[in-house]
């Protein structure tokens, strides 16, 4: 969605946020098909990607991909499971406390990092696989988002997510 202008009245709720955000959990992807590899810390490269990542290098679009924590119970009922981990739906970042649908757009950080919303992280084919048969639908609006890293640095489980 594109942003109103910053001096009305909408832009200025488009930019106010109760409290920050906190990293809950970050994994990252190897390699194609394999599984994710859950850790405390990683480092972001500004244009590229988190390291050990098998996207980093990519566009830098989707340098980072982060998920709702608050979504994970909503995924895990509407899929028919009792819950599910972070790992299974294959984003970097798991986020609480923070609607990840208003960073599109908009700068924020992550401990030291400076990203960017670059757009909605949508979910694909292998959701569902790794959820059943309705995984993919079960997932629809909130995948989450995407990012690219403008400033690197070192991302931790339990840093804050504030918005610029």
């Amino acid at each position: 969605m594109r942003q109103p202008p910053q001096d009305s009245e909408l832009g200025r709720l488009f930019g106010q946020f109760p409290r920050a955000g906190r990293v809950q959990w970050i994994g990252l992807r190897p390699a194609r098909d394999v599984p994710m590899q859950p850790v405390d810390v990683v480092l972001a490269e500004a244009g590229r990607g988190l390291a050990g990542d098998r996207y980093a290098g990519g566009s830098g679009k989707r340098g980072v991909t982060l998920l709702q924590a608050e979504h994970l119970p909503a995924i895990a009922s509407l899929s028919g499971h009792a819950d599910l981990a972070p790992a299974t739906l294959r984003r970097n970042l798991l986020v609480s406390g923070i609607p990840l649908a208003a960073l599109q757009g908009r700068r924020f950080r992550i401990g030291e990092v400076l990203l960017e919303g670059t757009g909605e992280c949508d979910p694909c084919a292998r959701m569902e696989a790794a959820l059943g048969a309705g995984g993919y639908n079960a997932m629809r609006g909130m995948g989450g988002l995407c990012a690219r890293i403008i400033e690197g640095g070192v991302i931790r489980t339990g840093d804050a997510v504030v918005v610029e």
